[in-house]
């Protein structure tokens, strides 16, 4: 039966099944909204966001690296269970993936942007694509090696926008342009538009900024003031051991030990991107044909250091990096509120099922976030977990967190009420040690459950 036969009671009145924006940003840190307490960045659109939903400020992604996360989200799970091979971009077939339940129900699925996982949108539930950026299509086409700054350009090499034909469209640049969100957005905009007028549409939309290589967005050159860019509370110039990724591509980027300058600089060009980002945002928004009738979803794919802890990539269970901006807003939901309850990206499944009236598959792990958003309970996750290759593992409830590192036999024990920042490691506290081997003892249970291959 098509979903325009399914209805859903929001507040007082029924309504037919909701239209559902879901909207992904790459690489960006959970503290760079305005609304949520950062005073430099310029975010209206993300601000509007915030106060007409809710904005959960402990939202965890679980796998800090694009293709895991996004793996995590299509699929509702952890990414052990996620991902075929752990770790690996290969979506796990065996499982229900979000778009496809939705279109099985009777929804049009589009999806725009980035797609870092492998296959074709279309072979893992979605419709159509519009402004589908992906890689591959720039076989004999020169790209340069060095991004505007004169950094050797690594991230998104040879990759180019694709037609809903999953043509190349050259004219659209290749690699990560200066106004790659602009196309992202048009492609959103027009799946929007073109959607079908007798079924609900989802439209998935996954932006690339800010992500590296990082340029300056037209119209935003020295949009932000390097000098007057603030380094993180937790800067450092380098981190005390090699935490699993020490030598990757992203934290290669800048000077090692870092050098505050070349951090601000980073900054002011990252903060620009978030801007552009945002102001294509409100491009989509505004073509909505109803904003109050439409189920809005806002996140990151996971967050990033730029200078905290002496890190730069998102490579790292911090706080910085493994959380990431999420804000909700619905027909019936919240307006203007927020919530420290744990929750997992990969919730963002069930979530929409749920408030759209469609059965969550069995094959789902994660949970609907909606009881929070009715402040029917005040959690669903007891704990968050965070994984990254074979080298970190992560748990953390409310207040305590616990990293281990595997191959460098290495602990952290964070006290994050009153350490939000995450700079003093009480692992070797004789106080804390009871505490410590608890967290071990469940994280453990919660790795060897979900099919830890590394244990």
């Amino acid at each position: 039966m098509r979903t325009l036969l399914l209805f859903l009671v929001f507040g007082a009145g029924l309504h037919a099944a909701p239209n559902i924006l879901l909207i992904v940003a790459d690489d960006q840190r959970p503290d760079t909204i305005r609304a949520l307490g950062n005073a430099v960045i310029e975010t209206p659109h993300l601000d509007r966001l915030a106060a007409q939903g809710t904005s959960f400020t402990r939202a965890y992604s679980g796998y800090p690296i694009c293709y895991a996360s996004r793996a995590q989200i299509l699929t509702g799970n952890p990414a052990f269970r996620a991902l075929s091979k752990y770790p690996g971009s290969v979506v796990n077939p065996q499982l229900a993936t979000m778009a496809g339940t939705l279109q099985k129900a009777g929804y049009h699925t589009c999806y725009t942007g980035k797609w870092h996982n492998d296959g074709h949108p279309m072979q893992r539930g979605y419709t159509t694509t519009s402004g589908l950026y992906s890689s591959g299509g720039a076989k004999g086409v020169t790209q340069p090696d060095i991004d505007d700054r004169g950094r050797p350009l690594t991230g998104y090499r040879g990759w180019t926008f694709k037609d809903a034909d999953n043509k190349t469209e050259l004219d659209k640049g290749v690699g990560l342009q200066p106004d790659n969100s602009r196309h992202v957005a048009d492609g959103a905009i027009r799946g929007i538009q073109t959607a079908p007028k007798d079924k609900p549409w989802f439209v998935h939309v996954n932006f690339a900024f800010p992500h590296d290589p990082r340029m300056w967005p037209a119209g935003m050159k020295d949009r932000y003031d390097a000098a007057k860019m603030v380094l993180p509370a937790n800067f450092a110039k380098d981190h005390p051991f090699d935490h699993g990724n020490r030598g990757g591509r992203d934290e290669v980027l800048l000077s090692i030990p870092r050098v505050e300058s070349e951090v601000k600089e980073e900054l002011a060009l990252y903060y620009a991107m978030i801007t552009d980002l945002d102001a294509n945002l409100g491009r989509i928004l505004d073509a909505l044909p109803s904003f109050e009738d439409t189920i809005i979803i806002f996140t990151s794919d996971q967050g990033l250091a730029l200078g905290s802890h002496g890190l730069l990539g998102k490579q790292n269970e911090y706080e910085h990096s493994i959380r990431s901006p999420f804000i909700i807003c619905g027909p019936g939901l919240p307006k203007g509120d927020r919530s420290t309850a744990l929750i997992n990206l990969n919730d963002i499944f069930p979530t929409l099922c749920d408030l759209s009236g469609v059965a969550i598959p069995s094959t789902v792990q994660a949970r609907s976030i909606v009881p929070l958003l009715r402040h029917q309970a005040d959690r669903i996750h007891d704990y968050a977990y965070g994984t990254f290759t074979n080298t970190q593992r992560m748990i953390c409830d409310e207040r305590w967190k616990l990293i281990r590192y595997p191959q460098v036999g290495r602990e952290q024990l964070f006290d994050l009420r009153s350490d939000p920042d995450e700079r003093r490691d009480l692992s070797a506290d004789p106080a804390q040690q009871t505490r410590l081997e608890e967290l071990k003892a469940k994280l453990q249970a919660w790795c060897r459950e979900n099919g830890d291959p590394d244990l």
